[in-house]
């Protein structure tokens, strides 16, 4: 049998340098090919012409490359916002959106091949999960967009709330902010990276001991544990009380300010009652801060017959309790922005990507 390849896209300086060496060849090697795959982004080795012949081939018997390729591309009309759907070396398929903003270019993007957490408002959910995203994958993402726009107008922030959950696929995305924070590669501030989580209790205390400078993101939609657990079946292992203490937790033990998002739902979420139970819950947690909700009017999606409520009205109950509330800007309406309704469509359309539900179910976690 012949031995497995390496993925040399996912491995950090220091561990290509010991690959390198364990071929025989000289550690300066290693960096070179770094800079050949994460600055200069060539993604062939036979184009690498610092090497020789000999050991392109050599590369090749032993790695592999792991770049998606970007199979649909949608522009908005209305705004800057472009959304791309990337094929993977499986046959997989997963979307990354670029928007641009007065501070910079974000790009959103995915870190699993579909969402085993089930939430009941997400377009990803009904299709089931498939895989964990590579560091490879997820930085492939950053790098395809980044080709596809002149150099001067490359991403300067990164937020991992495409489809997926990112602190389900911890050790990759761990890797994976290694590497994009690298500075013999994209070197990339993770102060200018956001990570979202619906509410995985453990990681959310093991990302805190990292001490990484990212912002972290909770994705709340709820204030209290029966309307949380009908929206997000995540909350019925981990309950309102156990999160929040988490992320109070995370916030002192960080200094990083915790963000809560909230996607709000004509008649589920957006009362009075639910403004006031949030700020109840909230303040205990940050009694020296205030607690900062991002709005977002909830996206629609085929057969969950939610509508989108009213987010100014909502901000201003939320504002009353003592709460800052910001409304996200909607960008790429015109082309399906929201994660996951690309590949949605793409799949029920064309049948391309095998949609096989995992066996993992939330209460399992």
């Amino acid at each position: 049998m012949e031995p497995q390849k390496m993925d040399i896209l996912s491995l950090l300086p220091e561990q290509l340098e010991a690959e390198i060496k364990a071929m025989g060849a000289p550690r300066f090697r290693a960096k070179q090919i770094f800079h050949q795959l994460h600055v200069k982004r060539v993604f062939d080795f036979t184009k690498m012409t610092e090497l020789s012949k000999q050991f392109q081939a050599e590369l090749n018997s032993r790695f592999y490359i792991n770049m998606p390729k970007i199979e649909q591309k949608l522009a908005s009309c209305v705004d800057d916002t472009v959304k791309y759907l990337y094929r993977l070396s499986d046959g997989s398929c997963i979307e990354t959106v670029r928007m641009v903003y007065h501070h910079g270019i974000t790009a959103c993007i995915s870190t699993q091949v579909g969402c085993k957490m089930g939430c009941s408002f997400c377009a990803s959910a009904p299709l089931g999960f498939i895989r964990n995203l590579t560091p490879a994958e997820m930085l492939g993402q950053i790098y395809g967009a980044d080709a596809d726009f002149p150099e001067g107008q490359q991403i300067s922030g990164v937020v991992l709330m495409g489809i997926g959950e990112p602190l389900d696929n911890y050790d990759n995305v761990m890797q994976f902010l290694k590497l994009l924070s690298c500075k013999e590669g994209r070197n990339l501030s993770l102060r200018h990276v956001a990570l979202s989580t619906c509410g995985l209790v453990p990681r959310i205390r093991q990302l805190a001991d990292e001490q990484l400078p990212l912002t972290l993101s909770v994705s709340l939609h709820a204030a209290t544990d029966a309307k949380r657990s009908a929206l997000m079946p995540v909350n019925r292992r981990y309950p309102l009380d156990e999160l929040l203490g988490a992320c109070g937790d995370y916030f002192r033990k960080t200094g990083r300010r915790v963000t809560f998002e909230y996607a709000v739902i004509a008649g589920e979420n957006d009362s009075a009652a639910a403004a006031k139970e949030l700020g109840k819950r909230l303040r205990p947690v940050f009694p020296n801060q205030r607690p900062h909700i991002n709005l977002i009017p909830v996206n629609p999606v085929a057969g969950t017959g939610f509508r989108a409520g009213h987010a100014a009205a909502f901000q201003k109950l939320l504002e009353q309790e003592g709460l800052n509330a910001t409304v996200r800007r909607t960008l790429g309406d015109d082309i399906k922005a929201a994660c996951g309704q690309l590949r949605r469509d793409t799949i029920e359309s064309t049948g391309k990507e095998s949609v096989v539900s995992s066996s993992e179910s939330v209460s399992g976690l």
